[in-house]
């Protein structure tokens, strides 16, 4: 069973989300400042100063192609796209026909805090804090070589300084806090188990208390109305039958509904379970969870297309996780049927996978782009594997179930 995101996405979350915001931060920067510039050139038309502006231009796109470009790449890239801009832009401020200058109450902050925020960007305190100083050093120089150029007093920033200090405190609380939250969640995965098997007891008790009360007092109200000392042969027979009940499990199913069994028939008849059944039998432990009777809207050729996708995945996690355990969670909206395959493994880095391994590549990947679906990937060396598989549902076709109707597996 799971809660929230799997125990080795939750602290790669927290910190994509502290990543985002300082690019937010830096985007935002970048607009004041150029805006800034407009506002100036505005206030003086005789001047040339818009392209002071236009030097920004290029470090905001980056922000914006971020998520398009290997991290250590684009911080190089930002690094010394910034460094050249700023420096441009500070160049075309102070040797204006009226120079401007700090001392005048004009600053540079928001462009070196802009070169700052790269820190962020790499996973890992290290290598977060030196690209915060590198971009720090970057900006410094940028700045102080326009004084230079244009005969301007060089001047110490205290204020980047102090965003510097800030911003090396922050980095090494978010991956404190992402490691805290990284030892917190299995025991919040424990905890919600543990109160699901509590609720699931007390469900059972209630039933068989509930059962032994009433066949026990039949039983006895039979043997109490018999004529005789020994029981009628029916009697007998009734009684066995319902002796034999309560010592089998049987009376723990729910009667199912014909919507139920449906859902049942189209689960067991799917590509997916298929998957999961071969897997098993390999040695694998897979627990199936989620809205297992959404996978009955798929087309056949879909259906088995997802299927031989996910056993794809799940040979993975028995070849190379190392882990014999996996999750298959099965997730249903109106068009589309998702499936998560999660594994607590070593986890791999997909960039660097030989090029023999084409598991991930051909059987996964290309089976379900032909289908109209997409497969994200998330894994972290030593923190397992998750492995999001996306299958649209074209046409959909209701067989009568209400969304939500789940079946064993």
């Amino acid at each position: 069973m799971s809660i929230g995101l799997p125990a080795h996405l939750a602290p790669q979350a927290v910190r994509r989300s502290f990543v985002t915001a300082q690019h937010t931060v830096a985007f935002t920067l970048l607009t004041i400042a150029a805006l800034s510039t407009l506002v100036l050139q505005g206030a003086r038309p005789g001047d040339t100063v818009w392209p002071a502006a236009l030097a920004l231009l290029p470090s905001m796109a980056l922000l914006l192609l971020r998520n398009t470009m290997k991290t250590e790449l684009w911080c190089l890239a930002y690094l010394l796209v910034t460094g050249i801009g700023i420096h441009l832009h500070a160049l075309i401020l102070l040797s204006g026909p009226i120079a401007i200058s700090e001392g005048d109450g004009f600053s540079f902050l928001a462009v070196k805090v802009a070169l700052i925020m790269i820190g962020g960007s790499v996973m890992g305190i290290l290598a977060g804090l030196a690209w915060a100083v590198a971009g720090y050093i970057v900006a410094e120089l940028a700045i102080g070589l326009a004084q230079v150029e244009t005969g301007q007093q060089l001047h110490l920033d205290y204020a980047t300084a102090v965003a510097l200090a800030g911003t090396l405190i922050i980095i090494p609380l978010i991956a404190f806090n992402s490691r805290r939250q990284s030892r917190a969640e299995p025991r919040l995965h424990r905890a919600a188990q543990d109160e699901q098997v509590a609720e699931l007891r007390y469900r059972i008790e209630v039933k068989a208390a509930a059962l032994m009360h009433d066949t026990v007092l039949n039983h006895l109200s039979a043997i109490a109305e018999s004529a005789t000392d020994q029981l009628e042969p029916v009697l007998r027979e009734l009684v066995e039958r319902d002796v034999n009940s309560m010592m089998s499990e049987e009376w723990l199913a729910d009667p199912p509904t014909s919507a139920h069994r449906q859902a049942r028939l189209d689960w067991q008849h799917s590509g997916l379970f298929s998957a999961i059944q071969e897997s098993r039998l390999l040695g694998l432990d897979v627990d199936a969870t989620g809205d297992l009777a959404a996978v009955g809207r798929l087309e056949r050729d879909a259906s088995v297309a997802l299927g031989l996708a996910v056993k794809q995945c799940l040979v993975n996690v028995l070849k190379h996780s190392g882990t014999q355990h996996a999750e298959v969670a099965v997730y249903g909206s109106e068009d589309s049927v998702s499936v998560m395959v999660v594994d607590n493994g070593v986890g791999f880095t997909e960039a660097a996978t030989g090029v023999d391994r084409l598991g991930l590549k051909s059987s996964v990947r290309k089976r379900i782009e032909l289908l109209d679906g997409h497969v994200n990937v998330w894994s972290t060396p030593g923190r397992g594997t998750s492995i999001m598989i996306k299958v649209p549902v074209e046409p959909v076709r209701l067989n009568g179930i209400a969304a939500g109707n789940g079946v064993e597996p």
